[in-house]
């Protein structure tokens, strides 16, 4: 084709920006709830190794190494530090905070940073109402088990949550999975250290209520009462996350209601030690550290919850369209044999079904349509244009095929030369039939090359062919078949792979029987046509003109032409025994570009015919339908799809690995059922089912980037032009000789 190059340069950089930016945000997503729920210890590895001073083993709770020398100290007599760890939890902090303000009491919360950021507002409302906060790292991860500089990482991220959430950074600490001073192993005794190195006053605790089990409230009460009796102090364990916490509320309310008339005070764990606040307010510079953190953890948050409500809603619509698909697929088949019933009644065929063109041999895994009926008579003349650029390898195949037809009227075949500098128009020539035409033109691209071969046409019945497109010998036949129905403005034929021998063709031969043809029967049915392909059409000559012909301000031609027809009332059909080969992109390069011109000129098209969506008769219907569909399909659930597909690997990798293992496993399963249907129903063997599995890793990624790719050029408002594949020759000519490669041809 013509060769413009309006290709952006900057999409590529977008691209990756975004996937990075993606990958970092469910990184970050992964990091932060990487450690869930509390873990046995006699789990944790090493955990009787090494040596906890006595004094901190046998002494109280609150541990202090700011100068090196551990000293603990414990609750004066009736006064309770009730210490809340893992929040906070919308849902069940502010229950908690609601007790306490009831009963005028103030606790410690422990809180996770990742949590944190998450709920920025109740980490302030902890602190407008008086209570503590501490650090509990920022996953709750076992400050034991992981090296130092993972845990300077946890206690510093909590720090910066802390001050992009509320201004503030806090100098205690509580380590998750710890209890009590007694209970404290090597390895906890070393994590301790190391943070009171650091400047933090490290916590434990006297009364671990284990309420993290969900024990009852009975218990848990039972448990933060232990010294009631003795009238001792004591700093109490509880959590406000991580599950159902309703046990943890009733009992909070209990043990305040039961202390409070014995004298008992319930106040933050610096106060009753009368030491510093905990809470230091921190510069705005780290503020605005801080908040960057905050907005990063509630995006990844958001987008994790939003990837997860994409996944299933991608995966349904995905099933209900395969349902759609092979539902309509199956009304196709019982209207059409319907018809093919009568059809036979009335006439018979002449043609040998199945029979190829001369000059070219379908691969042994093709089958042929049965043949039945001919349209009734007389037969119209058809007129069969071929734009041709550089089409040297395969037009002589071309318009042997066309020649070589067992329709019974007139046919004229019409190359039009759009400017090739390649053998092409000397091979025309030198075919020398009567009924063959050659015009030469200057380049003007694809949609000039037709009108101008439109405008020399003698026919009503125009067929309009690409230059590497065979037909078989009762394609022509098939095609105008249904122009005995008045209303019918154009015909779109079934377009079969050729160069179908390596795993990149058999992929393509599988895109389009399943994809391609699938959908073209259930458009059909719906009379919504929106592609008649360029490899096989047939239109009425006086709707082209009605039309202006082929219109050129769109890359999709085809689509462009095909939608027009449907806005005029005209029903657009599907004719499946109407069969051509076509030569498939032999790289993976080569069907980018193809593919990406496809999708772009379609989105064109698109946005121009958008107005049928609202308009009546024929056009509404056709764009209330289709549009809808194709936005849907083709664009918005293609352009979420990488990232979908990244989620579902960040759930392989950090979530539970079933659910997105399992949902592929449906999904290939779903696709191959339907693959095999599709198969049966164009005559084709199954055997190339067995590439679907590897289809989803590399040829399906290809074809969601190059609507994502598209979607970025359109924004970017650049003009992308036609791009140009390299023929190899699938076809041979009359006398079976192999042509060479030729250069390039428009596609």
């Amino acid at each position: 084709m013509i060769a413009r190059r309006g290709e952006p340069r900057g999409h590529w950089l977008l691209l990756l920006l975004g996937g990075l930016v993606l990958t970092v945000l469910l990184l970050l997503d992964g990091f932060a709830n990487g450690a869930v729920g509390e873990a046995p210890r006699d789990e944790r590895p090493d955990a009787g190794k090494g040596t906890v001073p006595g004094t901190v083993a046998s002494g109280g709770p609150v541990v202090n190494l700011a100068d090196g020398v551990p000293r603990s100290r414990r609750m004066p007599p009736k006064t309770i530090a009730l210490t809340f760890d893992d929040g906070p939890d919308p849902v069940w902090t502010p229950r908690l905070l609601d007790v306490l303000h009831r009963h005028h009491a103030h606790a410690t919360f422990f809180t996770v940073g990742a949590r944190v950021a998450e709920n920025p507002g109740l980490t302030r409302r902890i602190l407008r109402a008086g209570h503590e906060i501490g650090s509990h790292t920022y996953s709750h991860v076992d400050l034991a088990t992981v090296p130092a500089w993972r845990a300077g990482l946890e206690l510093d991220l909590t720090q910066r949550a802390l001050a992009g959430a509320a201004g503030v950074h806090t100098r205690l600490m509580r380590m998750p999975y710890s209890s009590r001073p007694d209970g404290l192993t090597g390895p906890e005794w070393r994590a301790a250290k190391r943070a009171g190195e650091d400047g933090y006053v490290v916590v434990l605790t006297d009364r671990d209520t284990e309420d993290w089990a969900r024990p009852g409230t009975a218990k848990i009460v039972q448990a933060a009462l232990a010294g009631e009796g003795r009238g001792q102090g004591a700093v109490v364990m509880l959590h406000d996350s991580g599950g159902d916490r309703a046990d943890t509320v009733a009992a909070v309310e209990q043990i305040i209601r039961r202390l409070q008339p014995q004298g008992y005070r319930f106040t933050t764990l610096t106060e009753a030690l009368s030491m510093p606040s905990a809470v230091v307010k921190v510069p705005a510079h780290e503020k605005a550290v801080g908040w960057t953190l905050v907005a990063a953890q509630r995006s990844a948050s958001a987008l994790t919850g939003t990837m997860g409500v994409l996944f299933a809603v991608a995966g349904i619509a995905y099933v209900l369209r395969l349902v759609m698909l092979l539902l309509f697929a199956h009304v196709h088949m019982r209207r059409v044999r319907g018809l093919s019933r009568r059809g036979r009644h009335a006439t018979s065929g002449t043609a040998t079904p199945g029979t190829a063109p001369d000059g070219f041999q379908p691969d042994p895994e093709m089958s042929d349509m049965p043949d039945d009926g001919l349209p009734p008579d007389p037969f119209p003349p058809v007129s069969v244009i071929v734009p041709a650029y550089n089409e040297e390898a395969n037009i002589a195949s071309t318009v042997a095929s066309l020649l070589d037809t067992d329709y019974p009227g007139t046919v004229e075949v019409i190359v039009v030369d759009d400017g090739s500098t390649d053998r092409t128009a000397l091979i025309v020539e030198s075919i020398a039939l009567p009924t063959v035409h050659l015009i030469r033109k200057p380049n003007g691209g694809k949609p000039s090359a037709l009108n101008a071969g439109i405008g020399v046409a003698r026919a009503e019945i125009l067929v309009l062919v690409d230059g590497d497109t065979v037909f078989q010998r009762d394609t022509v036949r098939h095609l105008v078949a249904p122009f005995a129905d008045p209303g019918v403005g154009a015909v779109s034929g079934n377009t079969k792979v050729a160069n179908r021998g390596g795993i990149l063709g058999r992929w393509q031969h599988i895109e389009y029987v399943i994809g391609f043809n699938l959908d073209r029967r259930m458009f059909d049915v719906l009379q919504c046509m929106p592609t008649v392909p360029g490899a096989i059409g047939a239109f009425r000559r006086s709707v082209l003109a009605r039309l202006g012909g082929v219109p050129g301000d769109t890359l999709a031609e085809d689509t462009d032409l095909t939608m027009a027809i449907c806005r005029t009332g005209l029903r657009v059909v599907y004719e499946e025994k109407a069969l051509a080969w076509t030569e498939a992109p032999s790289t993976l390069r080569q069907l980018w570009r193809q593919r990406y011109r496809w999708c772009y000129g379609t989105m064109q098209a698109m946005w121009k015919h958008r107005r049928s969506v609202i308009e009546s008769g024929g056009s509404g219907r056709f764009g209330r339908r289709c549009l809808p569909y194709l936005t849907l399909f083709q664009i918005v659930l293609p352009l979420f799809a990488p990232a979908i597909d990244l989620f579902a690997l960040f759930g392989v990798l950090f979530l539970d690995p079933a659910v997105p293992v399992l949902t592929w496993l449906v999904f290939v399963a779903a696709q191959a059922a339907a693959g095999a249907y599709a198969l049966w129903l164009d005559g084709e063997r199954i055997r190339p089912l067995w590439t679907l599995p590897l289809q989803q890793f590399v040829y399906r990624q290809l074809m969601y980037l190059v609507v994502v790719q598209s979607v970025a050029t359109a924004l970017l408002g650049a003009r992308l032009g036609w791009h140009t594949v390299r023929r190899t020759g699938a076809f041979t000519d009359l006398r079976g000789r192999e042509q060479s490669q030729g250069p390039v041809g428009y596609t």
